[in-house]
């Protein structure tokens, strides 16, 4: 018997062709994934927790995720073992041995995420995959205006996806950022365009929060929404007061800080 390690994995997927993070009864899930793999290489059954519970079709850059294992594989052995038997849209970036009571969800300080929207009628073919196609015109200034409510510490429920067993709905935002970018680096090609990348960082997020969120600012950009609202929005506690879900394909988890 050797004893029990923990493996710390730094992950990257395209969320395109599974069912979310979480193991499901149907359906195929990036952490289901992830346990047959690791099974293959240590020989372990094992249960692979990750710091954020995505959702469907949504990506990420920088998931962090632990498995226990009594393998005496070293960690960068186990990144490139994962890496020639996993899919190709999934990548371990990183791996290494980290002290038993590291919690990858419970220990996170802040979470990053953003969403991308192509405010034109016509997108690249190489970018619908990731991002959101708005063809009508948004204001920006109006959905900073409306942004800036929503920083701080607050009742997250106007925005907490229906069917959530979260029980404390209050969480920090750090900061959101509305942006215009008027490029897209893809491969060696810069692709030109009206893009919108919103960026939220905070302690934590609600189940489709960001997505809630990013909706909303939608509907106000199109001015269906009048800017001023979100702060009632976000008092009423009510997801029937808030915007639309925005898709999940234009959503990445960017970064977990520690």
């Amino acid at each position: 018997m050797y004893p029990m390690r923990k493996i710390r994995l730094l992950l990257e997927y395209d969320g395109t062709a599974y069912h979310g993070w979480q193991v499901q009864k149907e359906g195929l899930t990036i952490q289901s994934v992830l346990e047959e793999k690791v099974f293959q290489v240590t020989g372990e059954p094992s249960s692979v927790i990750g710091a954020s519970r995505t959702d469907a079709g949504v990506h990420a850059f920088g998931q962090v995720a632990v498995f226990r294992t009594e393998s005496q594989l070293d960690a960068a052995t186990i990144q490139r073992a994962l890496n020639a038997v996993l899919p190709h849209d999934i990548r371990v970036l990183a791996a290494a041995e980290v002290e038993n009571s590291f919690h990858p969800r419970e220990d996170a300080l802040k979470k990053r995420y953003v969403y991308m929207i192509a405010n034109q009628r016509v997108s690249s073919a190489f970018l619908f995959r990731y991002t959101w196609i708005v063809p009508q015109m948004l204001q920006i200034s109006l959905m900073e205006e409306a942004s800036s409510v929503l920083i701080g510490k607050h009742d997250f429920s106007a925005f907490m996806g229906t069917g959530s067993d979260i029980k404390d709905p209050i969480r920090e935002i750090y900061s959101l950022d509305v942006e215009t970018v008027d490029n897209v680096d893809f491969m060696t090609v810069c692709l030109k365009g009206t893009f919108i990348k919103i960026t939220i960082e905070a302690n934590g997020f609600l189940r489709h929060m960001v997505r809630n969120i990013a909706g909303t600012l939608v509907e106000i950009g199109r001015a269906r929404i009048p800017s001023f609202r979100m702060k009632e929005i976000l008092e009423s506690h009510d997801r029937k007061q808030a915007g639309q879900t925005a898709p999940a394909k234009g959503l990445f988890l960017e970064r977990i800080d520690y």
